[in-house]
């Protein structure tokens, strides 16, 4: 990387600017050719921390590294970025000559609609990038369209129903890549699977280890990043594939132990919990007995 400082744009004027592109049409929202961005020696692979949203369609842009990790976008895909998140595409002189639009919407957009809100609900804001969007043809037109419908409104002279059509829109993007996003956890069926197994076998060992006193209960963060993904994306992978989100599966796990511990030792329920991980023996009763409609004790005395 040529800088190590990330370099924080604040409008989307800022960002125009940056990628040497006329002035945006609107102050707030503007979609853009990503064929049409100029590069810099200085700004080739820079950081950027942005304080607006993207939503970027792209073909050929190289290698992007965002949220720590790192991908190879040679084909179409779609990634969504925060605000405040660092972000940076790494450019090679041979590589292809980038294509695709970028949606940039900042914040303020927002004020006084519903979606101001409700944006944050859309998890895949906070995705790592190897959990980018890859697209079919028909998926990359309907976004494609929506896309050019935004900058169709925003161009045009705008009046008191601009706005309100405007964030219709954004919606209904935000909508479909959700739905795709669906899709893809969906037909990625191998990936998904593997994951699953190596979750099996986290939690497995996990529960296996005699150090649980001083580690304590697994946590979503935890498996997470031991899985290498975030937690909000491993927990909607899981409730597609499975119906529970992690911890729930990591509360699963927590009661088999405790069943096989229940009916095999001798051990008190206030033993067992401490071996769990659990510093007080009532937050396991209660969770055992949440999971499972009884009691530890009324557990083990089925077995006699």
């Amino acid at each position: 990387m040529t800088n190590t400082k990330p370099t924080r744009i604040k409008s989307i004027s800022g960002f125009h600017r940056l990628r040497n592109l006329p002035a945006p049409e609107h102050p707030l929202i503007s979609v853009v050719n990503v064929a049409d961005f100029s590069y810099s020696e200085e700004t080739m692979n820079m950081k950027t921390i942005m304080d607006f949203y993207s939503v970027s369609l792209k073909r050929n842009c190289g290698k992007i590294r965002y949220g720590q990790q790192q991908y190879d976008f040679d084909a179409g895909v779609m990634y969504f970025i925060a605000p405040n998140q660092v972000f940076s595409v790494e450019h090679s002189p041979d590589e292809p000559k980038q294509t695709g639009s970028m949606l940039l919407i900042h914040p303020d957009f927002f004020w006084n609609t519903p979606l101001a809100k409700t944006i944050h609900q859309y998890e895949y804001f906070g995705y790592a990038v190897n959990e980018a969007l890859w697209l079919s043809e028909k998926e990359e037109a309907i976004i494609i369209g929506i896309m050019q419908n935004i900058q169709q409104e925003y161009r045009n002279n705008i009046d008191k129903f601009s706005k309100q059509i405007i964030v219709s829109q954004i919606e209904s993007l935000l909508n479909y890549s959700d739905r795709f996003y669906n899709r893809q956890f969906i037909t990625r069926e191998k990936t998904n699977h593997q994951v699953l197994e190596q979750l099996e076998k986290l939690l497995t060992d996990y529960f296996n280890n005699d150090d649980l006193v001083s580690k304590g209960l697994p946590t979503v963060q935890y498996i997470a990043d031991t899985l290498n993904t975030s937690p909000k994306y491993l927990s909607s992978l899981l409730k597609v594939l499975t119906g529970q989100s992690t911890q729930q599966h990591i509360h699963d796990k927590l009661i088999e132990k405790a069943k096989e511990k229940l009916s095999t030792t001798n051990l008190s329920v206030s033993e067992i919990a401490y071996e769990l991980g659990f510093e007080h023996s009532q937050s396991f009763s209660k969770l055992f007995k949440t999971k499972t409609n009884i009691s530890p004790l009324e557990f083990r005395q089925s077995f006699n």
